[in-house]
């Protein structure tokens, strides 16, 4: 059984240190039976060895040599010492024409993918699978983007097209802050590596910006979303899973999380749903209001759960159906219920431990557009000033 090609890095195989004081480092190539080759990477004492294993001149120069020997198996070549010497010959020359055009930088190929660099990175990160796609839509983005392919591409000129680009859709300029902010992390990661010369988002800044403002369902609208008759199975089963968020609280990557038995608690006649926020980690306690057990006795208490995006697409649909002024999707009803409880006069507080808010100023964003509120206590202060 023929032996599999490897790269390898030996010191002082011949034995010299301890006459010499210093032996060779080499890089090991082994090819197949009977070819093998030895490059030389300079000599070294044995505590001079030791940095010299850890050096990124020597990791760059054997994943050099490895991606020769995948080339030569990927193309089906005989695995030979002279068919390798081929591939290093042409591929000194591709350096060379690539360094006198300013393609290499401390080493690294600045025309490799920095697309695949970010998704690398991002399957490789512990983080919540939430937070990862997000990340991902974000390098789908530049993708889509099409001029921020390489590493040579990262130039500020090509950050202000990507943001002209995002804004050409009916994104935000808070929305689009926060691809900027995922993309500038890959970005400055590159830089601390030494992969670029320079961070153009130290040069280019952008606005955080503002988001719009909030639209939640009022009462009435939400029970004639509940009342209306979809005549798809899909669309149908859409609007229970918004009527579910609208009457709990829930996000949709919380909703996702769901399971009836284990995480709810039954206190008099009613249920309350004991969680824990996968965005925050935040422990919250919000009830099952009627509408939203009705859901769960529909589908015997296991919700039939979608994406976020198919289901923003579906309630797009509905919302027209219906020919609501307002967007429909899953944001708006977590909005829906924070201002359905504040206009019933639940006190804020504990509409903030119902929401699994880390701070009571995010809640208070609800009370800002609650207008019923708002109007109720304006007249109930008219009434009062004679």
């Amino acid at each position: 059984m023929a032996k599999k090609s490897a790269v390898k890095v030996v010191w002082d195989r011949r034995g010299l240190a301890a006459k010499r004081g210093h032996g060779y480092v080499e890089i090991a190539i082994y090819l197949g039976p009977g070819q093998r080759k030895y490059l030389s990477f300079g000599k070294a004492t044995l505590l001079e060895w030791q940095k010299v294993q850890k050096s990124k001149e020597l990791r760059l120069q054997v994943e050099k040599y490895e991606k020769l020997i995948n080339a030569m198996e990927t193309l089906g070549e005989e695995m030979t010492i002279e068919n390798f010497e081929s591939h290093l010959v042409l591929n000194e020359v591709v350096e060379q024409q690539k360094e006198a055009k300013g393609m290499f930088y401390n080493g690294f190929d600045l025309t490799e993918s920095f697309i695949d660099y970010m998704r690398e990175n991002i399957e490789e990160e512990h983080i919540e699978e939430n937070t990862r796609i997000r990340k991902l839509y974000m390098v789908d983005t530049v993708e889509a983007f099409g001029l921020m392919n390489t590493f040579a591409d990262i130039t500020a000129a090509n950050i202000i097209a990507y943001d002209k680009f995002l804004h050409k859709g009916n994104r935000t300029d808070a929305t689009v802050f926060s691809y900027h902010k995922r993309l500038k992390f890959y970005i400055h990661q590159a830089k601390v590596e030494e992969r670029i010369p320079s961070n153009p988002y130290e040069q280019v800044k952008f606005k955080r910006g503002c988001y719009k403002e909030r639209k939640p369902l009022t009462e009435a609208e939400l029970k004639e979303l509940r009342d209306f008759t979809l005549d798809q199975e899909k669309l149908d089963r859409v609007r229970d899973l918004f009527i579910f968020m609208a009457y709990t609280g829930l996000s949709h990557c919380d909703l996702c999380l769901f399971k009836f038995k284990p995480m709810t608690e039954k206190v008099g006649n009613l249920y309350y749903i004991d969680g824990r926020r996968l965005k925050t980690h935040t422990e919250f306690f919000t009830p099952i209001l009627q509408p939203a057990m009705d859901v769960l006795k529909k589908y015997n208490f296991k919700l039939p759960v979608i994406t976020n995006q198919k289901m923003n697409d579906y309630l797009h649909v509905i919302e027209e159906r219906m020919e609501l002024t307002k967007p429909l999707t899953c944001h708006v009803a977590r909005h829906s219920f924070a201002t359905l409880c504040l206009a019933h006069g639940t006190p804020i507080e504990t509409v903030a431990k119902m929401l699994g808010h880390t701070k009571i100023e995010t809640t208070q964003i609800y009370a800002k557009v609650l207008r019923s509120t708002l109007k109720s206590q304006s007249e109930s202060l008219a009434a009062a000033i004679v």
